[in-house]
């Protein structure tokens, strides 16, 4: 068992983290972001606004340390993504298979008839270099979400590797018809 949750949570300097009701508000240089708090899940920040800590009404509850963890890695979240962006690589492998952005599009030359169009949302930003896709934000759940559904527009296969695959991913690969003779 994991007891990060139980000790202060270290706020940087240029970082603001406010309680407004059961929502927690995080300010920095690159954004803002707001998170709601569960009902038995509690947040104190110092005066100073240099540490917080997180608590639940019942430690032993199993449910309630579960929360515990959560919450504690979310805000931790929130701050790290207002003071660095989280990012995801996504290349993209075959012939003929390209990407371009447009504003706040990417258009896909996947195979298909026609080209495919992904409208980046709110706080979501990407760029493109040589048939690599960084897509950058502070949200860490949006975007590992958009970076997901990016990919889900043409999934690696396994026999050629063509697709949309993320920069970490192996594609395990699979032998043709020819090999199995």
């Amino acid at each position: 068992m994991s007891r990060i949750a139980k000790k202060p949570i270290a706020i940087p300097a240029g970082v603001e983290v406010k309680l407004e009701g059961d929502v927690v508000i995080v300010k920095g240089p690159l954004g803002e972001l707001k998170q709601q708090l569960h009902p038995r899940v509690s947040v104190t920040v110092d005066k100073d606004n240099s540490t917080f800590s997180v608590f639940v009404k019942d430690e032993t509850n199993v449910s309630d340390k579960a929360l515990w963890g959560l919450f504690a890695r979310l805000i931790r979240n929130m701050i790290f993504g207002v003071v660095k962006y989280f990012e995801k690589t996504l290349e993209l492998s075959g012939v003929g298979y390209r990407v371009n952005l447009q504003g706040n599009k990417l258009v896909f030359a996947l195979g298909f008839s026609h080209p495919v169009e992904f409208t980046l949302p709110e706080g979501i930003k990407a760029e493109v270099a040589n048939n690599n896709i960084k897509i950058f934000g502070v949200d860490k759940h949006l975007v590992g979400q958009v970076a997901a559904n990016v990919r889900a527009l043409k999934k690696p296969e396994p026999y050629k590797g063509k697709g949309i695959k993320y920069s970490t991913e192996v594609i395990r690969r699979k032998a043709g018809k020819a090999s199995a003779k």
